[in-house]
């Protein structure tokens, strides 16, 4: 693709639109209803240029409107641009007459609510990709205490999920001389460890053993959908801080014992392993880059270090501290696990050695009790992270006693996480169970753990 040609149009593009969005001043104070008819005058043009200008000036009230207007815009939304039943009835019987393919077409049209052509409308103005993501961030704010909303986000995710399908995706390096407007937005978006300052990033970004990616797309310039950071190793790693410090450090396959093994050179690592993962688009939720992501990046890995053999992550896993917090109050629990884990309450207690001890034989099988049996009312594991790299096709490897020993390490998950392990000839079998029977693919290791959970949760001693 003729990228510099691409840029140009897109350039072109911006420059008339900004053009078109000043000769149609507003208001300083717009409200709800200007905005409203400006979508109605929108959906009644028949013009391609006069759409283009309709739709930036409409997304320019939108810009402007209060929290509480753009509340009111949803609702009229809701209220006035839906399906018309009218034409669903007449269109469901004409279909009924004759069951032929035009006729269904004509019933499709009919159902398809009328905020829909109003979004492909407003996605004509220059940015107006962009603007829609961030009128479904709003959107997404408001569904909690507005949950008649729920249609609209329908629409959004219906229409997302086309226009930002992957082949529309550009997958590209991010690294320490990628353009600093950029790399701003790495800071900011990095949801998993949070980056310092600019010397942080340069850490995980300018080393050699050091990788980070991520997914872009041409209507929204150099915003980043996700972005994954990558630590090449001599074995998986089991502990995040040395990594985060700038570290090579790295565990032999199977030894959990912490002990770093550094690379002088890249291709002196056999193990690729992804410690961070962040979606950048609150209003893209729900639209799936992150296994494309992931795929494609091993893809790239491995052609660039072919002696490549393992591609792992090193992941948190929020939300267990709150589950092991409700076991620990569960009366049901042998009291003497319920002791076992009381240590939690000392400060410092990964530093007491055998108080150390004593909650690591309790609480690595209750983890893996927690990610491979304890599931929500859909059936599927009760940790998002799992879900995630499970619907993948990864397996759950093994669990690292003490892998984040930050405060949001130990607040979030007692200071666990996981290492998800994608081997390349089992990630379809993986996913395909996972999707069709919720099965939790996982090492000899981890299964183990669970059976000595249920032996713990029996009053049993375990060895």
């Amino acid at each position: 693709m003729n990228m510099l040609f691409l840029q140009e149009l897109f350039n072109n593009i911006t420059q008339r639109d900004a053009l078109l969005r000043r000769r149609h001043p507003e208001t300083l104070t717009p409200d709800h209803g200007q905005l409203v008819n400006a979508c109605h005058k929108l959906l009644e043009s028949d013009g391609e240029a006069s759409s283009i200008a309709l739709a930036s000036r409409a997304l320019a009230i939108y810009q402007r409107l209060s929290a509480a207007e753009k509340s009111r815009f949803f609702a009229r939304l809701t209220a006035d641009f839906a399906a018309e039943p009218g034409p669903i009835d007449a269109a469901y019987l004409a279909y009924q007459e004759v069951r032929d393919n035009p006729s269904l077409q004509r019933l499709f049209e009919a159902c398809e609510p009328r905020r829909q052509e109003l979004f492909r409308r407003l996605n004509l103005a220059s940015d107006g990709t962009y603007e829609l993501v961030k009128m479904r961030e709003d959107l997404l704010g408001l569904l909690r205490e507005q949950p008649e909303l729920a249609a609209i986000d329908d629409d959004f995710a219906h229409l997302f999920g086309s226009w930002f399908n992957r082949g529309f995706l550009m997958l590209k390096r991010i690294d320490w001389n990628t353009p600093a407007s950029i790399l701003e937005k790495i800071i900011r978006y990095e949801a998993v460890h949070e980056i310092q300052d600019w010397d942080d990033l340069r850490r995980r970004l300018d080393a050699r053993d050091r990788r980070c990616f991520a997914f872009f797309h041409p209507a929204i310039g150099d915003e980043p959908l996700i972005f994954v950071e990558v630590a090449l190793h001599k074995g998986l790693p089991s502990r995040i801080q040395p990594i985060l410090s700038g570290e090579s450090s790295g565990n032999s396959a199977g030894n959990s014992s912490g002990n770093r093994k550094p690379i002088d050179e890249p291709e002196d690592a056999d193990t690729a392993a992804f410690f961070g993962i962040s979606n950048c688009q609150t209003g893209l939720r729900g639209i799936s880059f992150g296994n494309f992501l992931i795929k494609q990046v091993v893809q790239e890995l491995s052609q660039e270090l072919p002696q490549l053999k393992y591609f792992v992550t090193l992941s948190p896993v929020p939300g267990f501290a709150q589950w092991l917090q409700e076991q620990r109050e569960d009366e049901q629990l042998p009291s003497s696990l319920r002791k076992s884990l009381k240590g939690l309450e000392t400060p410092g207690w990964h530093q007491d050695k055998a108080l150390e001890e004593q909650l690591k034989a309790a609480i690595r099988p209750l983890a893996a009790r927690y990610l491979v049996e304890e599931k929500n009312r859909h059936g599927l594991p009760l940790n998002p992270v799992a879900r995630f790299h499970l619907g993948n096709g990864a397996e759950l490897h093994r669990i690292n006693w003490l892998g984040d020993i930050s405060e949001k390490g130990f607040k979030q998950a007692a200071g666990l996480m996981v290492n998800y392990l994608y081997v390349l000839d089992d990630i379809e079998r993986n996913h395909e169970n996972y999707t069709a029977k919720a099965t939790v693919a996982c090492s000899n290791e981890v299964r183990d753990l669970a059976k000595r959970a249920r032996k713990l949760a029996k009053g049993e001693t375990t060895k």
